[in-house]
């Protein structure tokens, strides 16, 4: 008999590259992650991994073993979801992991209606990047994500999740007020300016480094930071030019600046859940209510 607590191991070890990463992400040792791995390869009688330097790769069988391992997981979950129901589920915690201007625009006002349509629910949040979001939903530290697409993201055929599109945000330009082209800006136009945006490995950098390239030109990324306040603040200060997600101007004090809807890239907001979650009555009304809230903000 195959223990689940190994196939999981396998999972962690399959989505993080390493023992180590997999052992930190399971709140195990390494020797701890190696035993359940060479358990679990005793009791399929074939190896499951190989080394390459530091990280480790799945062999053939390892492989068909990850496979089976997300469908016996997912029904795990679902099994889950079933005795849930049965027992009521109205009451109980939720555990959420969001970026910082979803949880303003979808997420808060999600809690704000469930205090009346679901007052057993307590929702905790954990404030995530889109890209840290879906490994937290993965390894169990987290019931829900709320996630962007960006490159290397997990897919909506990946056997692991279940999906649901929230809404599309386009990005805005961002210029000092005083700024010769303050009116009349396009991304190609701005080729030659000084940027100011996230960090390499921000969802959103991606986002702004592949707009730039359709737009013909390398941005000149010279100052960073992950929080829109800050890079506003920066525009404002005559550092350079940005392009911000639309609801993180929302609400928020422009001075100096000049914001500019232009043609451009956007991001695509989708929560996630790990599959056969999807119906834990605990989950449900909390899906529901994103669904509902993210439907004035854009097409999904």
């Amino acid at each position: 008999m195959i223990d689940t607590r190994r196939l999981r191991t396998l999972r962690a070890v399959a989505d993080h590259g390493t023992v180590t990463a997999a052992a930190a992400a399971l709140h195990l040792t390494p020797s701890a992650v190696s035993q359940q791995l060479a358990a679990l390869e005793h009791e399929v009688g074939h190896r499951l991994l190989t080394r390459d330097g530091r990280g480790v790769h799945l062999t053939a069988v390892g492989k068909i073993m990850l496979v089976h391992a997300n469908e016996v997981l997912a029904q795990l979950e679902r099994a889950e979801a079933e005795v849930a129901a049965y027992t009521t589920g109205e009451a109980g915690e939720a555990t959420v992991a969001c970026f910082a201007t979803a949880i303003s625009a979808v997420l808060s006002p999600t809690i704000a209606a469930l205090r009346s349509t679901a007052p057993g629910l307590r929702v905790r949040i954990r404030d995530a990047e889109g890209d840290q979001s879906l490994a937290m939903l993965l390894d169990g530290e987290v019931d829900l994500a709320i996630a962007v697409e960006y490159r290397d993201a997990p897919d909506a055929s990946d056997r692991r999740l279940s999906r649901m599109p929230l809404y599309a945000e386009p990005f805005d330009l961002v210029l000092p007020r005083d700024h010769l082209l303050a009116g009349s800006a396009t991304l190609e136009s701005l080729a030659s300016e000084t940027w100011i945006g996230p960090y390499p490995g921000n969802p959103v950098h991606d986002v702004i480094a592949f707009a730039c390239r359709q737009a013909g030109f390398t941005p000149d990324l010279a100052h960073c930071s992950d929080d829109f306040r800050a890079v506003v603040a920066l525009v404002g200060a005559g550092a350079g030019v940005a392009l911000v997600p639309r609801l993180a101007l929302r609400d928020m004090a422009l001075p100096g600046v000049v914001v500019r809807h232009t043609p451009g890239p956007e991001r695509r907001v989708f929560a996630a859940v790990r599959r056969g979650a999807d119906s834990h009555p605990l989950l449900r009304p909390l899906l529901s209510g994103l669904r509902t809230i993210s439907g004035s903000l854009g097409t999904p």
